[in-house]
């Protein structure tokens, strides 16, 4: 009946709150809280999770959000991020802009520190994580990014005050050793800790962490941390026996660091190391102590070698991903070692691998059947003969990615087309050996979503009409530097691909405002259209593509295209209509 409220009168606060849990994203929640007073109140209560930006002053903003969001476990605090207060109307608006104000004088009158009252209005101080720390009581999880104000002091009131933390994130904080040890006294349930880019910690403060609370600590990120040493690997081998995630960005640790925690740590499961001085027998010692490995990735390591992956692939025969990249003395017999003995890798990634020839490939294709995602980068020495034992021993393949590899042209993408029938990601960027045929061929046998063959100057029209006609699932295209595509290409994307929401022209010479015209009348939910260098694409093209597609987000165009009424009319809609290049 109309005008009848049926949920306010039936349904309990606990069985709303319960639908609002549920919501899957920021806007229908906010949506949700328009309804009635009611609805605002348990919406407020459903809120778990908090991100706020650089905007305004944080130390206020945070003591506003507190008052009203009870109930909040996860607050993430980015200061390279700009989120705008929310802009309300009438009554409300006034009121919420009083509130927020008198919570500025009396926040003011609370700062009695010289040194807080120099900080920038829109930096996180140490006020401001003692408002995080008062205001959220259940908090679990805290991300700080690049919040360089905040100080140990800072640190120490929140630890002393949220002991269920489990989750800190310090990335870019000026945090000291003494706020790291208060953590590891009172958050004995944390469980991740990243601390990237804290450049005042030393020794000191890690080891009394590890000390403290390393029966919990289960992930651990360090980077770009000089004072950081072997000795904190030590005491995270010796008292953080359930640690499963590793990632070492360091000058100054060494094979013994690396020791330790493949001895003291035997449930690891995740491990990334960028570090220098770290040599093929730290590898060895993992492969002999990590058996549950799952995830390695090793970062411009010039010491690593052939006999330490093999060591990794004879001892980890659970590894899933495997990430080489930038270790230019290891070759193909590493590789071979992992298609012979770790059965369920998942997902491979080969960057600047010059000595990995096509044999590695064949091995991983004859013994990784579960293979999913493939990713090459700047490997000169593998070619379609790799491709193709990939293609025939991976049916399961959903992502391929080439990017600058040469010696691949059509005869291994045609393989790939002819039997991974699961692929959905395709990108061939700078592949300039790769034909229409190769197209041709995976547009007739795989159920594309995303396409990158940007560079690729041998394929035309045929290969991409191939795609618009065989897959009308895609939702990303990248044909930029395509010197051969011409509107009809267009034409076909327009009628065959409804669900495209990205496309990349840029440097089509031949695409004009004609074939611009076809592809948006059918595809309607276009977001996203980057031309720039189209010298047949003019303002008209320009504004058809503004004025047809309801939910474009970002137009990429030389300033001039764009007319006067093209402006006026998309300023609230693109969020880059105009960029000089």
């Amino acid at each position: 009946m109309r005008g009848h409220d049926w949920i306010n009168t039936c349904l309990p606060d606990e069985l709303i709150l319960e639908i609002l849990r549920r919501l899957d994203s920021k806007s229908s929640h906010d949506a949700c809280s328009l309804v009635c007073k009611r609805w605002l109140g348990l919406e407020r209560l459903s809120r778990s999770t908090l991100r706020i930006g650089a905007s305004g002053s944080p130390d206020i903003f945070i003591k506003f959000l507190a008052q009203r969001f009870v109930n909040v476990k996860a607050v993430h605090i980015d200061e390279r991020l700009s989120i705008s207060l929310p802009v309300t109307a009438g009554k409300r608006r006034r009121r919420d802009e009083n509130s927020l104000l008198s919570l500025k004088i009396h926040f003011a009158g609370e700062r009695n520190e010289p040194k807080e009252e120099e900080c920038e209005p829109f930096c996180l101080t140490d006020s401001g994580l003692t408002a995080v720390a008062d205001g959220f009581a259940k908090l679990e999880k805290l991300s700080l990014i690049w919040c360089s104000n905040v100080t140990s002091f800072g640190v120490m009131s929140l630890a002393q005050k949220c002991s269920l933390l489990k989750s800190l994130d310090l990335q870019g904080c000026y945090v000291g050793d003494q706020g790291l040890a208060v953590v590891g006294q009172c958050c004995k349930q944390l469980e991740d800790l990243n601390l990237r880019f804290c450049e005042s910690l030393t020794d000191s403060g890690l080891v009394t962490l590890a000390t403290e609370c390393g029966k919990s600590l289960k992930s651990l990120g360090v980077a770009a941390c000089a004072r950081i040493t072997d000795k904190s690997l030590e005491a995270v081998g010796s008292h953080c026996k359930n640690l499963e995630t590793l990632s070492l960005d360091s000058e100054f640790i060494s094979n013994k660091g690396i020791l330790a925690i493949a001895q003291g740590c035997p449930l690891l499961k995740v491990l990334k190391l960028q570090c220098i001085n770290v040599t093929d027998r730290a590898l060895m010692a993992v492969g002999a102590s990590c058996l549950s490995l799952e995830m390695l990735a090793l970062y411009s390591f010039q010491q690593f070698t052939d006999e330490g992956l093999e060591a990794i692939a004879t001892g980890c025969t659970e590894l899933t991903h495997l990430e080489v990249n930038g270790c230019h003395n290891i070759g193909t017999i590493g590789l071979e070692s992992v298609g012979k003995s770790c059965p369920r890798l998942t997902e491979l990634a080969l960057l600047y691998c010059q000595r990995v020839g096509n044999f590695a490939l064949t091995e991983v294709g004859r013994g990784c059947k579960y293979l999913q995602a493939l990713h090459l980068v700047d490997c000169s020495s593998i070619g379609d003969e790799a491709i193709c034992s990939i293609a025939k021993g991976c049916r399961n393949l959903k992502k391929l990615h080439i990017r600058r590899c040469y010696e691949v042209g059509s005869k291994g993408i045609v393989a790939v087309g002819e039997n991974c029938h699961s692929l959905t990601d395709l990108s061939l960027r700078f592949c300039d050996r790769v034909r229409d045929e190769a197209l041709i061929a995976v547009g007739h046998g795989c159920p594309l979503k995303y396409l990158n063959v940007s560079g690729c100057n041998q394929i035309g029209d045929a290969g991409i009409v191939a795609v618009a006609r065989g897959c009308p699932n895609l939702t990303y295209l990248d044909v930029s530097v395509l010197q051969n595509l011409r509107d009809i290409a267009l034409t076909e994307l327009g009628e065959g691909c409804p669900l495209l929401k990205d496309i990349v022209l840029s440097h089509c010479h031949q695409i004009t405002d004609i074939g611009l015209s076809h592809l948006v009348k059918n595809c309607q939910m276009l977001e996203s259209c980057h031309m720039v260098y189209c010298p047949s694409i003019t303002a008209a093209g320009v504004a058809t593509v503004v004025s047809s597609c309801p939910n474009i987000k970002k137009v990429l165009v030389e300033k001039w295209k764009v007319s006067p009424r093209t402006k006026r009319r998309a300023s609230s809609v693109l969020s880059y209509l105009c960029v000089d290049l």
